[in-house]
Parts: structure tokens; C-alpha cells; sequence
């Protein structure tokens, strides 16, 4: 792997509308160094009942290949981005980000990433197969290509890890069944009756069953990422990795029943009393925190509020912190931040970016805003409280 970008630029969210408004409100942590908090929590509660076995050492590799595989037809943003961000910056292991296809992916709900292979090329670079490969939620739960290479990389010892609705194309390939998993809360009814054979488990945040492992939604993606920082390297790294990215729980524990709960009731919804949801530009730069960079643009656009464009002043792919690839989605000429706007940015660890933009989606579009995007990201928050 490459080594991580040494330029930290800033990155900055701006509305069409009123910009220095909206922008002054938002300069933070999307390019900040990681800071840990003072507090580290320890062992006791961290993954629950759910531990997912120790790595056990394959062909003789230094470290263990994770794969972070989507679809360019449309691939869950954070579902991606914060395992290969958790992983990559762990450095416990070679992170390869693969695609079904040549080409940029479009990452749902904003954004593209360049991915390093195609599932062909993983294949013909590391033909003794992945460690582990992560599925994220993508759009073509049947895609069929990925379905067989799933299945192949399975018989050649991989470990398969599901987030959120990955879940259903795993169980698509039929090894899931007879194993316990889990995933998005939403799709709790429609698992069970689709794939009878897995036994679906709720209120928790990840599952592991072997090498069959799973998550719930969405922000899940950050629990179970250091899970497996654990299972590779131990529980003093996994506890460092955590405390770096600003995680003070990555248990299991969870409440999807408290989800449920919300799901039926309408004032939970930013769309009831607004249609159109404005604009924002995020301005991209080689060194952007991808953890952060995904979690605000999942949170403003689940929260209805608004929609997530991203610029450049190039139409070239930018090189996050830990060489993902970004395609930009419009080129545009980027005025640089002011002094005084830039005096307001304040740093904050990666994982903090979701409570921050929640709070600033709040501020800027009310509460039901915040509480509809802490609901479809399936994040356990004030808003939800």
C-alpha cells in the first residue's frame, strides 16, 4: 500500500444559498489529525457477546488482505469508506478497495470512489484470495458477478463481513444460512421472510458467527470496523485505534426495537413540512479525513435537508488520508476560506464528525432533520432520545 497523504487540507461544506452563512457553521474536522481523547475505554463491555475470532495467519502474509468491495451501479457511501478509513489507518492490515467493474462506483446516498481493482484484477494480484472481505449495502442486491466472486473468495477461506443491508447480497449466495447475522433495521421483516434459512438477530450492532459477519446499519460500519482491528491485532490496538478515531463504545450492544418504534411516526420526518432539500458543495482536497468526509455527506443528505454535490478545481480524482480515490462530481473554480472563517474550524477525531453534523443539521434545519438522519444512519443519539 502507498503511504497516507502528508497534505491535510481543509475541507469545507457550502451552501448555494447563503455560503458564508452556512460555511462558517461547518469548517472542522474533515482535515484535521486525529486527536484521542483522554479517555480509553477498556475491555469490559466492548464487543459484547459478539467476538469475532482471532486472525490466524494465511500464505505466509506480513498482514491480512481486507477487501472493501462495491458496486458502481450504486454502493452504501459509509458502508465503504469507514471500514477501509478504520482499517487503512489501523495499519494492521493491506485494505484493497475493489469494484464489480472498471470505473468510478456512485456511492449512494452522494459522492464517487475510484476503486484500486476490479474484481478481476483482485483476482489475477492476489490469486490465493482476501482474509476478510467486506460487503457493503449496494443497490444490485443480485448482482450476479459479485454474488459468484463472493462465493469463490468464501471457498478460498475468506471471511465474509456484511454491513448494513450487504447482509441480503451474502445471503443471496446462500452462506449465510444456518449462520446468525444481522443488519439494517429497516429491512428486519423482508430478511425474514426472504432468507428463512439465516437466523436474523436484532438489537445488536454486529454479529459474528464464524466467518460469516454482519452488521446493522449504516454507522454500525464504525463498531464493527474496530471489531475486526481486534480480531487481527488484539484488544490494546483495537482500544488505540478506537480512541484515535474519538470511540467510546464499539460494543454490540444496540436497540434496533427503539428504531422500529420511530419508523411509523410522521413528525419524525424533515419532509413532512419541507420538499426540496438545498444544495451543498463539498469542496474536495488530496488529504480529506474519508471517515469524516462520509459521515457528514451521509448525515446532511439522509436528513431530507439537503442534497450533497462534491467539486474540485480539477476534474482529476483527489487522494484522501488513506489513498481512496474521490472523483469530484462537477468542476468548479474553489474560492479559498478567509482567514477568520478558517480562525472558527475547530479539530475533532474522525468518528465525532456524526455528532458535530448532526448538531449543526439541527441547528440549521430543526430537529426533525437531525432525528430523520440519526434514523435512517441507525445511530444511537440524543436526537433519538
Amino acid at each position: 500500500m502507498n503511504k497516507s497523504s502528508e497534505n491535510i487540507s481543509m475541507l469545507s461544506y457550502q451552501r448555494f444559498v447563503t455560503p458564508l452563512t452556512l460555511l462558517s457553521t461547518l469548517l472542522m474536522s474533515c482535515t484535521a489529525s486525529a486527536v484521542s481523547p483522554s479517555v480509553v475505554v477498556g475491555a469490559e463491555g466492548k464487543a459484547g457477546n459478539e467476538l469475532i475470532d482471532p486472525y490466524q495467519r494465511r500464505f505466509d502474509r506480513p498482514q491480512p488482505v481486507v477487501v472493501i468491495v462495491g458496486d458502481n451501479g450504486g454502493t452504501e457511501l459509509t458502508d465503504f469508506v469507514i471500514p477501509f478509513g478504520v482499517l487503512a489507518s489501523s495499519g494492521v492490515a493491506t485494505v484493497v478497495s475493489v469494484s464489480t467493474a472498471p470505473g468510478a462506483m456512485q456511492m449512494f446516498p452522494a459522492l464517487k470512489v475510484q476503486a484500486q481493482y476490479t474484481l478481476q484484477q483482485f483476482d489475477e494480484a492476489f490469486p490465493q484470495g482476501a482474509d476478510y472481505v467486506v460487503i457493503p449495502a449496494i443497490k444490485d442486491q443480485d448482482n450476479v458477478d459479485l454474488i459468484n466472486w463472493l462465493t469463490t473468495q468464501s471457498g478460498k477461506g475468506s471471511s465474509l463481513v456484511s454491513i448494513c443491508n450487504g447482509a441480503i447480497t451474502l445471503a443471496n449466495t446462500g452462506l449465510m444460512n444456518g449462520h446468525r447475522a444481522t443488519a439494517h433495521w429497516a429491512s428486519e421483516k423482508s430478511r425474514a421472510l426472504n432468507f428463512p434459512d439465516v437466523f436474523w438477530q436484532k438489537n445488536t450492532r454486529y454479529v459474528a458467527d464464524g466467518k460469516i459477519i454482519s452488521s446493522a446499519g449504516i454507522s454500525a460500519s464504525l463498531p464493527i470496523s474496530i471489531a475486526l482491528v481486534q480480531a487481527i491485532a488484539g484488544l490494546d490496538k483495537a482500544n488505540a485505534v478506537a480512541a484515535e478515531l474519538g470511540v467510546t463504545d464499539w460494543s454490540s450492544n444496540h436497540s434496533s426495537d427503539a428504531f422500529q418504534q420511530l419508523n411509523d411516526d410522521p413528525s419524525m420526518s424533515w419532509r413532512v413540512q419541507h420538499k426540496e432539500p438545498a444544495r451543498l458543495n463539498i469542496p474536495l482536497n488530496d488529504g480529506t479525513d474519508e471517515i469524516a468526509l462520509a459521515l457528514r455527506a451521509e448525515a446532511y443528505t439522509h436528513s431530507g435537508a439537503a442534497r450533497v454535490i462534491s467539486v474540485s478545481d480539477s476534474v482529476k480524482a483527489i487522494t484522501t488520508r488513506h489513498n481512496l480515490l474521490i472523483v469530484p462530481d462537477k468542476q468548479i473554480v474553489i474560492s479559498t476560506p478567509s482567514a477568520a472563517l478558517n480562525s472558527k474550524s475547530r479539530t475533532l477525531p474522525s468518528a465525532k464528525a456524526l455528532d458535530e453534523a448532526l448538531d449543526e443539521i439541527a441547528n440549521e434545519y430543526g430537529s426533525p432533520a437531525a432525528v430523520q438522519a440519526a434514523r435512517v444512519m441507525e445511530y444511537p443519539s440524543l436526537y433519538l432520545k
